[in-house]
């Protein structure tokens, strides 16, 4: 079989300081086959400029106010026109040059790949893994302790992607992971990093915000009494990891 085009989605706002090296994973891949969508919402800062200079390796750029990042998402997704489709946001990164000629290397026709994640600092250091590792086998019920899989590290069939709900602010991606997985029969483990992950963000610095959507999507996806003994579970869990200064993401 051919490869498979991947549409690769940046949704960026005043991400001057952090968007290059987010564009550079993705124009410096090995594999070929790549759309790269960046959804600017018209960022008052040097954002534009600094993307200007790889724009010939950008299939499309977009600069427009919009209702906040799932929004810009969305309108990423409305665009895509590959099989398969990655979101790689400003400071977030593809792992090597080889990392998706890895993935789709030994399976390029899944319904879903996943993998591992490395977490950076704002300087682009790495600093670690990410505290939640994916299981050997995802499905959609592995996430009711949790979202175990990096959505930087998730590549979805761009068939099984339906729009994030705007309703969440911070945890609209864990409801469309366990939306995507619902429908994947395929789903690939690709025992490798796919994606370095900026420590911070929204669900970082508005965690209780984030666990109050997350208990809600739980309720929805499991049901109530299962969604609150896991939801317990994870709330057991914070304290310890905030200890040891590990991410809850």
């Amino acid at each position: 079989m051919s490869a498979p085009k991947i549409t690769v989605i940046t949704v960026v706002y005043n991400g001057q300081q952090l968007i290059e090296r987010t564009v550079k994973s993705v124009v410096e891949q090995t594999y070929s086959n790549i759309e790269y969508l960046i959804i600017d919402g018209a960022s008052k800062d040097n954002t534009l400029s600094v993307i200007q200079p790889y724009s010939s390796k950008i299939t499309r750029i977009i600069s427009e106010k919009d209702k906040g990042i799932y929004d810009a998402m969305n309108k990423g997704l409305q665009l895509a026109t590959g099989d398969y489709v990655l979101f790689i946001n400003a400071g977030d990164e593809l792992f090597s040059k080889n990392t998706l000629t890895e993935v789709f290397s030994k399976n390029n026709n899944a319904d879903a790949y996943y993998g591992n994640t490395a977490v950076t600092n704002e300087a682009g250091q790495q600093i670690g893994d990410r505290r939640l590792a994916p299981p050997e086998q995802l499905n959609w019920k592995s996430l009711k302790h949790g979202m175990c899989v990096s959505h930087q590290s998730f590549i979805a069939k761009r068939t099984l992607c339906s729009n994030y709900n705007l309703n969440y602010q911070i945890s609209a991606d864990f409801d469309w992971v366990i939306n995507v997985l619902k429908k994947s029969k395929n789903v690939v483990n690709t025992h490798t990093y796919i994606s370095k992950f900026l420590e911070g963000g929204a669900s970082k610095q508005r965690q209780i915000q984030g666990l109050k959507e997350r208990l809600k999507i739980m309720i929805q996806q499991y049901g109530f009494i299962p969604a609150l003994w896991n939801h317990f579970y994870i709330l057991l869990r914070y304290p310890i990891h905030k200890l040891t200064r590990k991410s809850m993401t």
